[in-house]
């Protein structure tokens, strides 16, 4: 009866001890052996699957301690048939259908939903990405082994005994304070900021820090100011509140300080890196924002997107750095450039509004998570952080620079917004020889045909309809060598669809 389960083949990439386990208890839970005949013995075992006894044995052993099976002197191993009985899958011996009468509705929830996000413009990203073998997408890394290593032996110590009281209990509300202590000490500085504990909030990435405050401070008669083109989901965010949103115009320098601004309650802004243009915002532009928020009723919301990410000259200071009057609540980001699917990231804000977001994330979801925060607070502790930014802007900056130079080389007539840094570069279609505009979509089909993904611009513009010519090319997950071979082919793509 266990050939169901362990006769399936094994896969690569996954150690034979952690699959058999996982099997083996698959069996337990469904009741598929009888637990008065004995599991096969481990020599047995061993040879019908063809792994090392040990292997066996191993796997035996921490059913044991973990209450699956028992062992039996001179009988072998059986399962644990008080286990059996005490496991919580319900199994009904009726239908339910059966005992009410009458057809069941076909779907009371849509009818009483207040809001549909499903129906939001929002980017879509092939999940096979990797399997594209020039992967110009935005939003994806190439895997640092060395700090995966890294990652998983701070885990492995927060999961110690050493540790394990900062994390095994509810925290209710509370943030780790070890890992504030590192955003304090080495996260803000290298950003120009300062703060105490408690103007921090752990949040579960940026998006989330984003969606909170949206909460409290948007609502239907707030104006919301978003960057034009700009992050979609700050759009959609804005739009979910029921806010009336106020597109921005950007330029090569950023956000513009155009008439636009006036009449904005909330403002939502991307300087280090514009989304989806990667443009910085100019110094002076900064300042100048900083004096324009003294004089009115507004609130600026800074998503210091790609900080560490810049090539040319040094670091730019955030723009709260130079925040005086407290109208900049800033949004950071713990594992955007380390490993995104992590999902930390914290905001910075005077105590009172910490406390309401504090107040919000209690009933939405508590706290992250005090394992997760534990292991990136000893991560950055450890240095690793830093090293791995270091590592990873070597690494950019040599992509960065071969895409520059193979943009020009292979497509000198699409148009290049000029960038000092980042993981991703936007890019105007030329004209047909009509005088038309292409569809960037026409491009990202012929371009999927051989090989190569691109990702369209129109989804980052407010405009219906929005400019169809636009095109982000990521370069973070590609490999260094394929980037000149996936502009070729993207060169060819082009071809086809100009005519």
């Amino acid at each position: 009866m266990l050939d169901r389960y362990l006769g399936r083949p094994f896969v690569a990439g996954r150690t034979l001890q952690e699959q058999l386990h996982e099997r083996l208890v698959e069996a337990v839970l469904d009741g598929a052996h009888p637990p008065h005949q004995p599991l096969p013995a481990t020599r047995e075992l061993a040879r019908i699957l063809g792994m090392s006894r040990n292997t066996v044995s191993l796997v035996y052993e921490r059913l044991t301690a973990d209450g699956y099976l028992t062992p039996v002197p001179r009988r072998g191993h059986f399962i644990n048939e008080q286990y059996v009985r005490q496991q919580l899958n319900v199994r009904l011996g009726f239908r339910p259908d059966a005992l009410f009468g009458g057809p069941a509705e076909a779907d009371p929830w849509s009818a009483r939903l207040r809001v549909r996000p499903s129906l939001q413009r929002n980017i879509a990203k092939p999940t096979n990405w990797a399997e594209y073998p020039y992967p110009f997408i935005y939003g994806q890394v190439s895997l640092d082994r060395v700090s995966i290593a890294r990652w998983r032996d701070c885990v492995r110590l927060a999961g110690s005994s050493q540790h394990a009281a900062a994390w095994a209990s509810d925290l209710i509300d509370a943030d780790d304070p070890l890992l504030l202590a590192q955003i304090v000490s080495r996260i803000l500085p290298q950003r120009g900021l300062r703060a105490e504990p408690d103007q921090l909030l752990v949040t579960v990435g940026t998006q989330n820090a984003l969606y909170l405050l949206a909460t409290l401070l948007s609502g239907p008669g707030t104006v919301f100011g978003v960057e034009n083109p700009g992050y979609v989901d700050a759009r959609n965010i804005a739009e979910a509140t029921g806010a009336t949103l106020r597109p921005l115009p950007v330029d090569a320098n950023g956000l513009l300080l155009s008439q636009a601004l006036e009449g904005c309650d909330l403002i939502y802004l991307t300087a280090s890196h514009q989304s989806p243009t990667s443009v910085t915002l100019s110094l002076q532009r900064r300042l100048g924002l900083v004096e324009w928020l003294r004089g009115r009723d507004a609130l600026l919301i800074e998503d210091d997107y790609e900080h560490e990410l810049n090539f040319v000259g040094p670091q730019h200071a955030a723009v709260k750095s130079f925040d005086t009057s407290g109208r900049i609540a800033y949004l950071g980001s713990l594992s955007k450039s380390l490993f995104p699917g992590l999902r930390l990231g914290f905001v910075v804000a005077p105590p009172a509004l910490v406390r309401e977001l504090r107040a919000l994330r209690r009933l939405m979801y508590r706290h992250p998570s005090a394992l997760d925060q534990r292991a990136m607070a000893l991560f950055l502790a450890g240095g690793h952080f830093d090293a791995h930014i270091r590592r990873l802007r070597d690494r950019l900056s040599r992509k960065w620079s071969v895409m520059l130079r193979e943009l020009d080389r292979l497509l000198p007539d699409c148009r290049l917004a000029q960038t000092t840094g980042g993981s991703a570069l936007w890019l105007r279609l030329p004209k047909r020889r009509d005088g038309s505009a292409p569809d960037a979509w026409d491009l990202q089909r012929a371009a999927a045909r051989r090989g190569v993904l691109i990702e369209p611009g129109d989804i980052h513009f407010a405009e219906d309809p929005p400019p169809s010519d636009y095109v982000r090319l990521g370069f973070a997950a590609i490999a260094e060598e394929r980037i000149a071979p996936g502009l070729a082919l993207l060169r060819e793509a082009l071809d086809e669809v100009l005519g």
